[in-house]
């Protein structure tokens, strides 16, 4: 090569290198100014403390939530029993759900018969329930369903664990926190998983939430560390035997099964070993479908991908314990003719384990979701009171369902 064009060639290299060096500049800022944006946002959003704190419930709430009459609710307060609900200037009786856990336990001691029904949780002989939210279609609503299944179950008098497996850590948002900022390094569940000495017990990793009762691992871009690690630690025969990648999450499930009744997994959207760990970790699979021609054709390959995969851990010597496999039908417009057609075939093809009831597609779910609020959270008087009801009844009707193959696989009625 001669001189003038060695020259060029470095000059041009040159060029590529600085629009690079340029872009990821750019992207760096462009990252840094929206990140102190949503902090800014954050501290005006849940003044004082600039952390999310949850509302307090009506006594009508309560006493659909608890399982007993408003009025039974009011003489227990006149009587001086139970907890003290706060009184507004109109003399309404209002509970936090700190005060409504211990109504629980109140009735579960004052009316010992119906001691399950105010205290629904597992009984020593009764299986910890891991359950999986999993499809590795984006926009199938996997951590609106892992986020409303996780807090219906709290409300129900359940310990629930919620885990963030996904790296974009959307489950962590809604709960307040800014993965970022909020969440350290070691403090997801790779801590938990990882090859290394740093490894860590996952009861040092959870945090409780605002939401008592309802305890989260949370979720950043660290978790994809261990997708990085785990093709290296097989080639080089670390994690052989009881410890292999897919049964670590299991093992770290395991260490603190005895304080929860039932885990929320929010699967990241793709088939990879934080994936696979959580199918085989799993006692019941979630999975999520839109209604859409393009979303169903989707599934068909993650099942099919699913299905060779899981094959690959049995023949590894994993063992697959589902009580049951369930596909939840979200974000669905029931005045669609297209979608209805879709849910019908769906049934025809997969029976029973399509479950009966479906996720509405509602504004009052995607208004809540601006703000970082499900509408387990969100005031009453936020959204239109008919949206409200139809909205809310739709997803405690996919959740009462799931809570049935919970209690059935505890050998209870549902």
């Amino acid at each position: 090569m001669n001189p003038v064009a060695a020259l060029q060639k470095l000059d041009d290299q040159a060029t590529e290198r600085a629009a690079e060096s340029a872009s990821s500049a750019k992207i760096a800022r462009h990252a840094n100014l929206l990140s102190t944006q949503l902090q800014s946002l954050r501290a005006q959003m849940y003044p004082p403390a600039s952390q999310k704190s949850l509302r307090s419930f009506t006594s009508g709430e309560v006493a659909k939530i608890v399982g007993v009459s408003d009025g039974y609710l009011r003489q227990l307060s006149l009587d001086g029993l139970g907890p003290a609900p706060a009184l507004t200037t109109g003399g309404r009786r209002s509970y936090t759900l700190g005060q409504i856990n211990e109504l629980r336990r109140y009735l579960a001691e004052a009316r010992p018969k119906e001691a399950l029904h105010f205290l629904p949780q597992r009984r020593p002989d009764d299986k910890l329930q891991v359950l999986a939210v999993a499809n590795f279609k984006g926009g199938s609503a996997k951590t609106t369903t892992a986020l409303y299944l996780a807090q219906y179950l709290a409300l129900a008098g359940y310990r629930v664990l919620a885990l963030d497996l996904d790296p974009q850590a959307s489950l962590s948002a809604m709960f307040g926190l800014q993965p970022e900022f909020d969440i350290g390094e070691n403090d997801t569940l790779y801590g938990a998983l990882r090859y290394d000495d740093a490894r860590r017990p996952l009861a040092e990793i959870i945090r409780p939430t605002y939401f008592e009762g309802l305890d989260l691992v949370p979720g950043n871009l660290e978790l994809m560390e261990f997708e990085h690690d785990t093709p290296q630690a097989i080639a080089e025969g670390r994690g052989r035997g009881g410890d292999l990648f897919f049964r670590r999450l299991a093992s770290a499930i395991e260490d603190v099964g005895d304080a929860y009744d039932v885990v929320v997994i929010d699967c990241p959207p793709q088939l990879g070993y934080l994936t696979l760990g959580a199918l085989y970790a799993a006692t019941g699979l979630l999975v999520t479908v839109h209604p859409q021609m393009v979303d169903v054709a989707s599934m068909s390959q993650f099942l099919l991908m699913t299905a060779d995969l899981l094959a690959v851990i049995e023949e590894a010597g994993g063992t697959l314990d589902h009580d049951f496999l369930r596909y939840v039908i979200t974000r669905h417009d029931p005045h669609d003719v297209p979608e209805t057609q879709i849910v019908a075939l769906l049934r025809s093809l997969f029976g029973d384990d399509v479950m009966a009831a479906t996720a509405w597609k509602s504004t009052a779910i995607a208004n809540a979701g601006l703000t970082k609020q499900s509408l387990y959270e969100l005031e009453r008087g936020s959204v239109g009171r008919a949206t409200y009801e139809r909205a809310i009844e739709s997803v405690d009707a996919v959740n009462r369902e799931i809570e049935a193959l919970m209690r059935q696989a505890w050998g209870r009625t549902p």
